[in-house]
């Protein structure tokens, strides 16, 4: 048996969030009120939440179990279809997708012979893909969900390249003792030179710009 607790601004409330949460029927739970909760002095003074304890059976634990997997399938399923569907306006011939979930997330990998013509300058293609099957299987799942679009491995050689780049650009601005600066790099760009030098002692980064493309300056440590 297992326990949860919840919080609504009534008892009722925070019951229908348990049911949802946890996909269950009231009759399928053991409800328990910690706190009733309170409305408070016309609504604004002194309000507090209502607190239930909810107790699940090994039973219905799998039943949950069981309908995240359905949960994962589903949103496998839009995402794949969602990125085939794009792929047909484009168009784009012989291009077929692979979908699996790798740590969470939901990954497609491209596979075809122009495949690599979604790439873009710097991946922008890519990404604006990437970008489209989100908000699709974002909106259709009700629920966060990250899904990676990669196409002949090249998220994993732009990360090759980018940690690459920043070592020797660190190793340029320790020699020669002044601030260096990278292109303009989006958000993801920026942490992976973030990181790969953040164990240098010898140096310091930042990222300096507006809006979402930045800079980073790799400076020396005097």
């Amino acid at each position: 048996m297992q326990s949860f607790e919840f919080q609504g601004k009534t008892t009722d409330e925070a019951i229908e969030i348990a049911c949802h949460k946890l996909n269950l029927s009231r009759d399928g739970m053991d409800i328990e009120i910690i706190e009733p909760g309170s409305a408070g002095i016309f609504g604004l003074v002194g309000i507090k939440k209502a607190r239930i304890k909810v107790t699940t059976t090994t039973q219905q634990n799998e039943n949950t179990e069981k309908s995240e997997l359905i949960f994962e399938g589903n949103g496998l399923a839009i995402a794949k279809e969602a990125l085939e569907n794009i792929l047909t306006l484009i168009p784009v011939k012989d291009a077929m997708v692979e979908a699996k979930h790798t740590d969470g997330t939901i990954a497609l990998n491209i596979e075809g012979d122009k495949s690599g013509l979604l790439i873009g300058r710097k991946g922008k293609t890519l990404d604006a893909l990437q970008f489209i099957v989100n908000k699709i299987v974002n909106k259709a799942l009700e629920k966060r969900v990250h899904v990676v679009v990669d196409t002949e491995n090249y998220r994993k050689r732009r990360i090759d390249f980018l940690i690459q780049m920043a070592l020797k650009m660190g190793d340029k601005a320790k020699k020669i003792m002044k601030p260096v600066a990278t292109n303009l790099l989006n958000p993801h760009d920026r942490r992976i030179v973030h990181l790969a030098l953040r164990e240098d002692e010898e140096l310091d980064t930042r990222s300096r710009g507006d809006g979402v493309l930045k800079k980073v300056i790799i400076i020396p440590k005097r």
